[in-house]
Order: structure tokens, then sequence, then C-alpha cells
């Protein structure tokens, strides 16, 4: 399997939930507010035998007249159009702002519309009835009704070798994902595992729906990934990306 990361940038976020570029050679991270995190923003795309997978979508911002996400895809040699599958771990804002995109009449259209997406069920209707302000729900309202979505309950299996699984840890209805061909597989734990300096260390983080039980699957999975040497993908660590254990 190829793995290519699609970063979009470093962030930093406090308890506002808004994201704020943060360029390293001019920005001080002290002068940000109290509590401020440092974190990338990165989808991933994973290449296997019958896929071009896009697991999450970023924040959806617009670079130049076009979706970021599409320019990173293309700057790497995949047309948006080759995306054959759409993984959403949760529908948080940053995870999911480029789920869909507004055209010129100032519609929302799904930004992959020949790809399938994968979205828990409970998690789409938790962002578009209860939603916080993690959430935006015009961007994810598109994933009720298209015909290329497929909305998934609890845990289980997709093609054969991607599996799912509901760990309600980092929100109330996240899921994470093991990608598995022939002898290699890659785990994506999502905001559940988005670090890969949480992997050893334990604590327990007050931005997440149970932070105790991220701290404990962080544990489990580490431990059964090392034995197992798959590939872990950090979403928010902005010097490792990936690394086989």
């Amino acid at each position: 399997m190829k793995i290519i990361p699609l970063s979009e940038g470093e962030f930093t976020i406090d308890k506002s939930k808004v994201f704020v570029p943060f360029n390293k050679e001019n920005d001080d991270l002290q002068a940000r507010a109290t509590g401020s995190l440092l974190v990338e923003v990165q989808p991933f795309v994973v290449i296997t035998e019958k896929d071009i997978l896009l697991i999450d979508t970023g924040l959806g911002f617009m670079k130049d007249g076009e979706l970021q996400l599409h320019a990173n895809l293309k700057a790497n040699g995949i047309n948006p159009g080759e995306i054959t599958k759409v993984l959403m771990s949760h529908l948080h804002k940053d995870h999911a702002g480029g789920v869909s995109v507004r055209d010129r009449f100032g519609d929302y259209r799904l930004s992959f519309p020949a790809a399938t997406y994968y979205v828990q069920q409970q998690e789409l209707e938790y962002a578009l009835e209860i939603g916080t302000s993690s959430y935006i729900a015009d961007e994810v309202r598109e994933l009720q009704d298209a015909k290329n979505v497929v909305l998934l309950h609890g845990d289980g299996e997709i093609d054969g070798y991607i599996r799912y699984q509901v760990t309600g840890a980092h929100s109330k209805y996240h899921q994470v994902f093991w990608i598995t061909e022939k002898d290699e597989t890659v785990f994506f734990g999502g905001d559940d595992a988005p670090q890969f300096g949480q992997m050893k260390n334990r604590f327990v983080a007050k931005y997440d729906y149970d932070g105790k039980k991220c701290m404990e699957l962080r544990k489990q999975w580490w431990e059964e990934g090392q034995a197992a040497h798959w590939t872990f993908l950090f979403y928010h660590d902005v010097k490792t990306p990936f690394v086989k254990a």
C-alpha cells in the first residue's frame, strides 16, 4: 500500500474551537491564547490494489478558488475524480470541512461525487440535530440523501479488507479504521490517536468525549500494532504523519 499525507498546514486551537494558521518561522505559540494546542491538519490517501482511499477531508479551505484538498491531491498526481472511497472517522469541522464544497450559486455539493462516502449514521444525525461548535451542519448536510453515501451502523467491514469500529472515545460516535492488504495493515485512529507522542504517554485529554477510554485504547492499539507491525497514521502530528510500529 502507498500512503500519501495531504498536509493542510499547522494550526493552533484553543477552547474557542477556531483553527488559527501557525507559521513556525514567524509566530510565537506563547503569544496565542492560554491553553492553545499546536496541531497539523492532515487527511491521508491510501492506495491499495482495489481503491484510492481518502481518509477524512480536512478543513475545507479554498486556495486560489479551488478546494485546498483537491489542490493537494493534484500536487501528488491524483485527480480528485480518481478517489474511490472516502472514509470518515467523524464529522468535526477539521475532519469534515472538505466533505462538500459550495458552488458559485451558494449551494453545497459533495467534493468527491465519483467516490463512495462511508459515515456512521448516528454521527451524521448528531452533527445535524444536536451538534456543537465543533460541527458545521451545512457542510455535512449533503451526506444525508446522496446516493454515493453509505451510512454505517456500528462495527463492520467494507469490501472484505477495511474494518471499522465505533469507539465513542474522542466523540460520541467516532470510528477508527484498519486497512489490511496481504500482510500489511494500516491503522487510522482519527482523533482517538491523533499524534505519535500520545501512543506512549498515559494522559486524559479534556477535549475528548471519553478521555480515559481514548487513553486505554491508545495503549491497546500500540501494543497490538507493535506485535503485528501496523502502520499508524496520525492526523494531527506536526512531525510524524505515519510510522510503522
